[in-house]
């Protein structure tokens, strides 16, 4: 070959490039799975940004209305933050009593993604199995 190669350096080459620009697939998210909840920060963004939004109205810069809230929130006190960690810890709760349902619903046997209403006559007829959907790609 041309260059100083030989041909087992060059198909190990060939063989690196190839699976170098692949990415691995990603399990599809779930839509029902619950939102995680957000933290006292996020839960004071809310009450900022309308405070924000009324004394600033021309502020259409998303990256000052963040610049702003982080540096009030790092200049409050523990007692000024206590009512948005309250709120968030109440949040919290709500989410993790909804994520044990959820978990029990996926013990249970149902699906991710698919409620029994939901679910067409093809695939309850077995339609197509994942394998071949999967070899198409």
């Amino acid at each position: 070959m041309k260059g100083g190669q030989s041909k087992a350096e060059a198909t190990s080459t060939d063989q690196r490039l190839k699976t170098r620009g692949r990415k691995k697939k990603t399990a599809t998210k779930d839509p029902n799975k619950p939102k995680r909840p957000p933290s006292a920060f996020f839960v004071f963004l809310d009450d900022f940004r309308r405070e924000f939004k009324e004394a600033n109205p021309n502020n259409k810069s998303v990256a000052a209305v963040g610049k702003a809230a982080g540096e009030k929130w790092k200049s409050m006190s523990e007692e000024e933050k206590a009512p948005y960690a309250s709120k968030a810890e109440t949040r919290k709760s709500e989410y993790n009593k909804s994520m044990q349902q959820y978990n029990m619903k996926l013990a249970n046997g149902t699906s991710r993604g698919e409620d029994d209403e939901s679910r067409s006559e093809v695939d309850e007829a077995g339609g197509g199995s994942e394998e071949e959907e999967e070899d198409d790609y």
